[in-house]
């Protein structure tokens, strides 16, 4: 086995190698996935992340990445507490033992972690489920699976019916900061009976305008007669990815409504209107992921309105 050499993440210097690296791992692994060094800017500078300590690299001799992980963790102390491990291998290191590395360098992470917040810990990861190398590696150091999301897809060149809203409702463009406090107070009520919901933090819902590729026309609400934020649609177009695989996608991000406006037609009025953006904005093909036990009947919703199954991604545990 070469020799390599683990050592922390240092800034945004390591972001153009990174990028290439895992945009190297993507392609391998035929992922839907292009990074560009704007990308990592912006993630690693999430509020409440702490990438000095919860980033790791891999390198050889000459300095090439050939395996990265991240950390990162909620900002509530809900027990137990989930340290979310993305990582990368390079193809011609996985029969090496990294993974196990890896696996051991975030479990030791984790578990500092909880002793700090003093709440008992898990560590989860995540893999496509064509990436069997991955899988068998995160089964063997003791993961299980214990969820299944699907991304979808559905040609915007296909018809696609007007919104139908209940009488009083409207759908606009959110305003952004000056209702970032509704906004986050809707999104989690939305999302608090989802599977490992955590809340929404104002700062953290603040930090996605600084997304390069963020559109005020692509981030939606509807409004009740009340002036009551009651549903959300965001859309967004990565204009780098489109550009590198030469293609004209859009994603529904985020879809939600709130307790107490359920079963009224908002939410499929919102992601036909999202739909309706997208293909105004010149794309042809509109995607969005989902939760395979969704409690809320949201593939069902997808289904009817067009979208087909494109693949599917696993959600493992591990227990420490």
């Amino acid at each position: 086995m070469t020799l390599l050499t683990q050592r922390p993440y240092v800034g945004t210097v390591d972001h153009a190698a990174l990028a290439d690296f895992l945009n190297l791992c993507a392609e391998f692994d035929r992922l839907d996935n292009f990074t560009t060094p704007a990308n990592l800017d912006l993630a690693f500078t999430v509020p409440g992340i702490n990438p000095a300590q919860d980033v790791c690299f891999w390198e050889d001799s000459q300095g090439s990445i050939i395996a990265f992980c991240g950390l990162r963790f909620p900002q509530d102390d809900v027990a137990p507490l989930d340290g979310s491990l993305w990582f990368r291998i390079h193809p011609k290191a996985r029969c090496q033992g990294l993974m196990s590395d890896i696996l051991a360098w975030a479990e030791q992470r984790v578990r500092h972690v909880g002793r700090d917040r003093q709440l008992p810990v898990q560590l989860r990861a995540g893999s496509r489920a064509t990436l069997h190398y991955r899988i068998e590696g995160l089964e063997a150091y003791g993961f299980c699976q214990d969820r299944c999301f699907h991304t979808l897809q559905r040609s915007l060149d296909i018809p696609i019916q007007h919104p139908s809203l209940p009488n009083g409702f409207i759908i606009r463009d959110n305003k952004g900061a000056e209702e970032a406090d509704a906004w986050v107070a809707m999104f989690n009520q939305s999302f608090i009976d989802h599977w490992n919901h955590h809340p929404l933090r104002v700062e953290r819902y603040l930090h996605w305008f600084n997304d390069p590729n963020y559109r005020s026309d692509l981030n939606l609400v509807a409004i009740a007669p009340d002036g009551t934020l009651t549903s959300f649609c965001y859309g967004e177009i990565d204009s780098a990815y489109n550009q590198h695989k030469n293609c004209r996608e859009g994603w529904i991000e985020l879809l939600g409504t709130r307790r107490g406006f359920r079963r009224k037609g908002l939410g499929r009025a919102l992601l036909l209107e999202g739909m309706t953006r997208l293909k105004a904005a010149g794309m042809d093909t509109a995607k969005i992921g989902v939760d395979s036990q969704n409690p809320s009947g949201a593939y069902s919703l997808y289904e009817a309105v067009g979208f087909h199954l494109l693949h599917t991604g696993l959600s493992f545990v591990k227990e420490l």
